[in-house]
C-alpha cells in the first residue's frame, strides 16, 4: 500500500546479551484497550520466551506419559514505572519489550516483561537485558513491568478443571536458567495473598477501609472465557474480576467514565484453581483509600467457585483516579 512502511507491521525479536528476548512491535487493536487483551498478549510473550530459551514448545507440550502439558498462569503481576500503564496503549504505539526467564526448579519460571514505547523517529535498543533489580527497586518511569509466575499443569482426570496436578513436558530445559535473588522471589507475596485472602495489609495505617464489603456472583460465559483446551482462559480472570470492581464502583454511585480513567499503578493476581464452563464465580469485594491522597485505592477480589466455595484467585489493584477532585462523581 503506498505511504505504508510495512515493516512496521512485522514485529522484530532479537536476543541480548544476558539471554532476554526482545520485541518490537506495533500496538494492534487485539492487544490494547480496558480489558484483557493487554495481559492475554503478555502472557503469549511469557510462553514464546519460555519457548525460546527451554528448548520447549509451550504451545504443544506434553509430559512424559505423553499427555497435554500446560504452562499454566499461577502468579501474575503489572507494575507501572508511573507514566506507563495498560490503559495508556492505544492503537499504532511502537513498544519495545524485554522478556527475561529466571529458573525456580523443574516444573515452575518465572518471566519477567520491560515494555517500553518507543517514540517516533527513535531507535529500539536492542542490546538492553534486564536485570531483577530494575523491577522490583529502580523502575524507568516510562516503562511498563510485568511478572509471571508459572506452573507446569495437566489434569489429573479427562474432563474436568477441578485437581490440576504438576507436569512438565519431558524436553523442559531449566538448570541454565538464571536463579532470582532469594529477596526478589514472588513466594512470600502470593504466599500472604493466599492465606489472608488479599496482597494489601488491612491493617496498614497510611489506609482507610472505603468498602468493607461487596458481593458480585458470575457464570462463566462459555463463549468468551473458556480457551482452546477447553480450561478457563487467565485473562478471562482479568476481566471477570474487572466487571466485578465496575459493579462495586458503580454501587458507590461512582460513573463509567471516571473508572476507565483510572490508572493502574500495580496489579496483583495468584490462580488458585480453575472451574469448569458450567460453574458459578462467587467474586468478594474490598476497598481501602489512602488517608493523605484519597486519590490513591486499592480494591481487593477474591474468587470462589460458588457451589464448592473453592477459592480460585486472589487479586489486589492499587489504582489512582484522575481529576482533581478523587471524591467526584
Amino acid at each position: 500500500m503506498p505511504g505504508t512502511d510495512n515493516a512496521l507491521l512485522r514485529p522484530e525479536v532479537w536476543r541480548a546479551p544476558d539471554g532476554s528476548v526482545g520485541r518490537l512491535v506495533t500496538v494492534k487493536p487485539g492487544m490494547c484497550g480496558h480489558n484483557s487483551l493487554f495481559v492475554g498478549q503478555v502472557g503469549d510473550w511469557t510462553w514464546e520466551t519460555v519457548s525460546e530459551v527451554c528448548g520447549t514448545d509451550a504451545f504443544n507440550a506434553v509430559d512424559d506419559r505423553g499427555r497435554p502439558t500446560y504452562l499454566s498462569f499461577y502468579y501474575f503481576r503489572v507494575r507501572s514505572g508511573g507514566r506507563l500503564h495498560p490503559g495508556g496503549l492505544t492503537f499504532g504505539d511502537r513498544i519495545e519489550t524485554t522478556s527475561r526467564v529466571f529458573g525456580f526448579g523443574s516444573e515452575s519460571v518465572l518471566t519477567l516483561h520491560r515494555i517500553r514505547r518507543v517514540p517516533p523517529g527513535a531507535e529500539p535498543e536492542p542490546g538492553q537485558g534486564l536485570e531483577p533489580d530494575e523491577f522490583f527497586a529502580a523502575r524507568q518511569p516510562d516503562c511498563l513491568y510485568v511478572q509471571n509466575f508459572n506452573r507446569w499443569v495437566t489434569r489429573s482426570h479427562a474432563g474436568s478443571n477441578e485437581g490440576l496436578i504438576s507436569s512438565a513436558p519431558a524436553d523442559f530445559r531449566h538448570a541454565h536458567l538464571p536463579r532470582l535473588p532469594a529477596a526478589h522471589s514472588p513466594r512470600a507475596a502470593y504466599g500472604a495473598a493466599r492465606a489472608h485472602g488479599t496482597f494489601h495489609d488491612p491493617a496498614d495505617p497510611e489506609w482507610e477501609e472505603l468498602v468493607a464489603a461487596d458481593e458480585v456472583e458470575y457464570p462463566i460465559d462459555i463463549t468468551r472465557d473458556i480457551n482452546g483446551v477447553g480450561l478457563l482462559y487467565f485473562a478471562s480472570y482479568f476481566s471477570i474480576i474487572d466487571g466485578a470492581m465496575l459493579k462495586m464502583w458503580r454501587n458507590q454511585g461512582r460513573t463509567g467514565r471516571r473508572f476507565l480513567d483510572r490508572t493502574v499503578l500495580d496489579h496483583q493476581l495468584c490462580y488458585l484453581g480453575n472451574a469448569d464452563a458450567d460453574s458459578v464465580l462467587r467474586i468478594r469485594l474490598r476497598s481501602w483509600r489512602r488517608r493523605d491522597d484519597p486519590a490513591e485505592e486499592r480494591w481487593n477480589a477474591v474468587v470462589e467457585d460458588a457451589a464448592s466455595d473453592r477459592r480460585l484467585a486472589v487479586c489486589t489493584l492499587h489504582v489512582r483516579l484522575e481529576g482533581s477532585n478523587a471524591a467526584a462523581q
